[in-house]
């Protein structure tokens, strides 16, 4: 069983649009994730442009890897560097901690992440 970064069991974050380094609606992660997908995020425009601007286009369809592309409101499993490269310039998106993997504290203090909390 995963765990989540407040220590309870790590739960589902997306299954509209189907989310996860697995696609299995969690942000699980293992081995094969070099990416580290663990932190559960509420995103905005402002972290969808930010994340545009460094090479991570998160918005635009692509529909040849069945991606519709993400808006404003949808909750996204993202890299847990991204998400600290974002803290750093001012750009984190929220955080559904219960749905956030706890190797996610490898990167990120979970003071950080309290800080940036979405509500449920």
């Amino acid at each position: 069983m995963a765990h989540n970064v407040l220590g309870g069991e790590l739960e589902p974050c997306s299954m509209d649009p189907l989310t996860g380094f697995y696609r299995n609606g969690c942000c699980d992660t293992g081995g094969d994730d070099a990416g580290v997908h663990t932190v559960c995020v509420r995103l905005t425009s402002e972290f969808l442009e930010f994340s545009r601007s460094v090479g991570n286009d998160l918005s635009t369809p692509r529909p040849e890897f069945g991606f519709a592309g993400l808006k404003p409101g949808d909750q996204w499993c993202l890299c847990a560097s991204r998400w600290s490269q974002a803290l750093a310039a001012g750009q984190a998106p929220e955080v559904v901690l219960e749905a956030t993997h706890a190797r996610t504290l490898e990167w990120v203090d979970l003071d950080d992440l309290r800080r940036h909390a979405a509500t449920r």
